[in-house]
């Protein structure tokens, strides 16, 4: 029994014009927390789409049920017009999956590793020395086949966990806040290793809280709580804001934001050098003009264009007060 129902699962086989991924309402409660809830997108070949938001706004727990390490309560998710569940090869085979969390052998050394690995995804040795080979050179490892794992910078650590996904050429690859702990040049040549990918045609899905890597992304869904708050091309998503980002110009910062931190449309405050950055309804521009004409501490306003952070904030904001 057990062979016949290998034998169809091997038999199954990707639909060439199925999203690459399709989270299809995908809802996960872990008790009375529901981390996902009713969640939907798709990535097509060749994109990159990011998940954002910050921490336990449900970006591991989607990874997870789109790389089929955990079941949904509900909805379902799937790759290459597959389902996510299943245990055929075809399917597994599919995706690469580099997690948050450590996932390499410590006491073996970079070319250790890179060889468990591809025993493990069953390549032939001719084959394994010659992906070893192209991953090493793209990752800039080459130099460090020796060297334990564990004594590995954060960014070269990374690089070798995302060679080692990389290694049964998956079409799809699945990254879990992969530059958490990289310093800014690793995380740069992360970076453009992932956009190296996707121009040669992987689909790509990270998780990410830093909103200036969601701005690199082709598509982004922001997260709150499970729930997209918006989700499209991010520079769309900008041009789009319906808020306005003012910059707040102050003698003394931390008077002025004492007094104005509790007005009630107030969506965002972040200190920005000597002044402060702030996200208002645009029927509020003129309320916070007069405000630092006539206030208790003085400040001058100018309207600046909107970043991505600002979006998010923003539309924070607006899911917090609905």
């Amino acid at each position: 029994m057990r062979g016949r129902r290998q034998k169809g699962a091997e038999a199954l086989a990707p639909d060439p014009d199925a999203p690459a991924i399709a989270a299809e309402r995908l809802t996960r409660a872990f008790g009375d927390n529901v981390a996902v809830d009713g969640l939907s997108f798709t990535v097509a070949p060749g994109e990159l789409y990011g998940l954002v938001g910050p921490d336990g706004a449900g970006k591991t727990t989607t990874l997870r049920m789109v790389t089929g390490l955990v079941g949904p309560d509900s909805g379902a998710a799937r790759v290459r017009g597959l389902s996510a569940e299943s245990t055929a090869a075809v399917v597994r085979e599919s995706i690469g999956y580099m997690p948050q969390q450590y996932s390499l052998y410590g006491d073996l050394s970079v070319d250790e590793n890179l060889t468990f690995f591809a025993r493990l995804f069953g390549l032939p040795k001719a084959e394994a020395r010659e992906r070893t080979a192209q991953l090493l050179e793209i990752t800039r490892l080459s130099r460090f086949g020796d060297r334990r794992a564990d004594a590995l910078s954060g960014g070269m650590y990374k690089k070798l966990a995302l060679a080692c996904a990389l290694l049964h050429r998956p079409p799809v690859l699945v990254l879990d806040e992969p530059s958490n702990g990289v310093d800014p040049v690793s995380r740069r040549e992360l970076w453009d290793l992932l956009h190296h990918f996707v121009h040669g045609g992987m689909a790509v899905l990270l998780a990410t809280p830093y909103m200036d890597e969601a701005a690199r992304c082709d598509r982004v869904g922001l997260l709150h709580r499970g729930k997209l708050l918006a989700e499209g091309p991010p520079e769309q998503l900008i041009r789009g804001f319906h808020h306005a980002t003012l910059m707040l110009h102050c003698d003394d910062r931390a008077a002025v934001e004492g007094a104005i931190e509790a007005r009630p449309e107030l969506l965002a405050l972040s200190p920005h050098g000597a002044d402060l950055r702030i996200v208002v309804p645009r029927a509020a521009v003129g309320t916070f003009t007069d405000l630092g004409r006539r206030g208790p501490a003085r400040f001058t306003v100018s309207e600046v264009s909107p970043d991505f952070e600002d979006v998010y904030l923003g539309l924070l904001a607006d899911a917090e007060a609905a």
